[in-house]
Parts: C-alpha cells; structure tokens; sequence
C-alpha cells in the first residue's frame, strides 16, 4: 500500500530481458534503505527488489506488468518516480495507491498557468475506469486530484514542488502515462455495473 507522495526519483541505470521478464537496475538516494523483497513503487507500479549492490538496486517486471503499463518504454538514464510502501501508523498525506496500474494514459496537453501548470490526459474509457472532479487519481505513482473530467480525459494541477521533485517535469504532449484510479471509486463502478 502507498500513498501516492513520492519520495525519490531514481536513474534507470540498465534494462535486461529474461525471456518474457524485464529486469530494472535503478540506481538511488534510497538504496540503502531498501532490503531484498521489499516493495517499491516505480511510477506507480509495485515491484520487489530482487538485488542490491552499491547505490543500485534490481527489481523485475513480468509479461502482465509489461503490457498493461509504461514499463516497457523505460531507457536506461530514464527518471522514475520512487515512493517506499507506507509504514502502518504512519499520516496518509495523498491518497490509498495500490501499486496496480490500471492502465495507461496519454498526456494530451501542457498549459503553464504562471506559476503552476495544468496537464490533460486522455484514456481508453472502455475499461470502465472514472474521474470525477476533485476526486483523486494516481498518475506516474503521483497522487493528484482532479481539476476537470470527462468521459475520457481529466486534467491535473501540479504545483512547482511537485513539478520538480518528480517527472511531471519530463512529460511531454504524447508521453504516455501509468494511471491507477481511485480504489473507492472502483468498487463503487463495479458496484453500479452490477446492478444494471
């Protein structure tokens, strides 16, 4: 379980395919915190540790992970967003964050807003995933809250701190995107289908 609150951007140091797996060496300011089976959130996606050496640490993505995010678009030099699982006890400064993506995203528009700045992202909306404004939505293993919504689209205001302590500030108009939706809001939409 997360909260959505990153706490360090890691350096994709190098990429190997095993067969249908990828394995992520991550080089970071907290490596040395982490163990072997501890789980991490890397742009929103909860992987295991698998390997540690030095300032470097492993973790590997399967064949599902793969296709259903960004993960396989990663280079090496590549920034991801790194948040450690939440401590129980500890204040849930964002929101409840899985680690599971649900799928992906397109940035779609960039709008600096003199001090901030607004990102619309679109997504399949055939997957039965909502928005709803000011509701809460994960982008990157960023918790956010919505601005606007639409059927397929929402926006996100991101203020400078978090512009520059994530990779908000690498995103482009068509980078695509991890998105986990609100679990609240997932249950209550599988709830409402039911019932139709």
């Amino acid at each position: 379980m997360f909260t959505g609150i990153i706490e360090d951007l890691g350096l994709v140091k190098a990429l190997e395919q095993d067969q249908d797996n990828l394995h992520i060496s991550i080089k970071s300011g907290i490596t040395q915190e982490l163990k072997i089976d501890q789980s991490v959130s890397h742009n929103g996606i909860c992987l295991t540790v698998v390997s540690i050496t030095d300032d470097e640490y492993t973790v590997t993505a399967i064949k599902e992970t793969i296709d259903k995010t960004n993960i396989g678009t990663l280079r090496v030099e590549d920034v991801v967003n790194l948040e450690r699982a939440m401590k129980l006890g500890d204040r849930l400064d964002g929101h409840i964050v899985q680690g599971h993506v649900d799928q992906t995203g397109i940035c779609e528009q960039i709008t600096n807003q003199n001090g901030s700045w607004l990102f619309q992202f679109s997504y399949d909306d055939t997957l039965g995933n909502v928005t709803i404004e000011k509701g809460s939505i994960t982008v990157n293993g960023v918790s956010l809250t919505v601005v606007d919504s639409g059927k397929n689209s929402f926006s996100v205001a991101i203020i400078p701190y978090t512009f520059e302590h994530t990779n908000f500030k690498n995103l482009n108009k068509g980078s695509k995107v991890n998105l986990e939706f609100d679990v609240l809001g997932k249950y209550i939409q599988k709830l409402y289908e039911a019932r139709q």
